[in-house]
């Protein structure tokens, strides 16, 4: 069995969504992932083991392992340590706006309107944020 490239993690507020994409692909982690094999594809064991993993260090994890961080914190641009740690690690944020994605029906609903777009944004380089609605997929200004 081959080993999964992870290129996209689900963050803890997210979990619902993570669980239920974590099923079907192998390139998708998230905290208290187990790993999972899935299309002859072996995905290891999440390092992030807890939900409550500060931001601070999940951030700083998922950029140094190349991956792409799927949230719905919305307000992650607004404070300052977890700003600065995109910015200092070269991150890249998709954020699922909170209007569009309140369960985990609409989250799915938005993850996939969006999907192909998403991936595509694994082939740039960071730091970044972008906000992901059912109708856009928009960069976010980091100033």
């Amino acid at each position: 069995m081959k080993l999964a490239t992870v290129r996209f993690y689900f963050d803890a507020d997210i979990l619902g969504l993570a669980k239920v994409v974590g099923m079907l692909r192998p390139d998708v982690t998230y905290p208290g992932d187990p790993g999972a094999q899935i299309h002859g594809r072996a995905r290891a064991p999440c390092a992030i083991t807890t939900a409550d993993t500060p931001d601070t260090v999940w951030i700083p994890y998922t950029a140094s392992n190349g991956m792409v961080a799927v949230t719905r914190d919305g307000r992650i641009r607004q404070r300052v340590a977890e700003l600065d740690a995109v910015i200092e690690h070269d991150a890249r944020l998709v954020v699922l706006t909170s209007t569009d994605a309140k369960t985990v029906w609409d989250q799915l609903e938005v993850l996939m309107t969006q999907w192909r777009r998403i991936e595509r944004l694994h082939e740039l380089p960071g730091p970044f944020i972008y906000r992901a609605s059912r109708s856009s997929l928009q960069a976010v200004e980091l100033s």
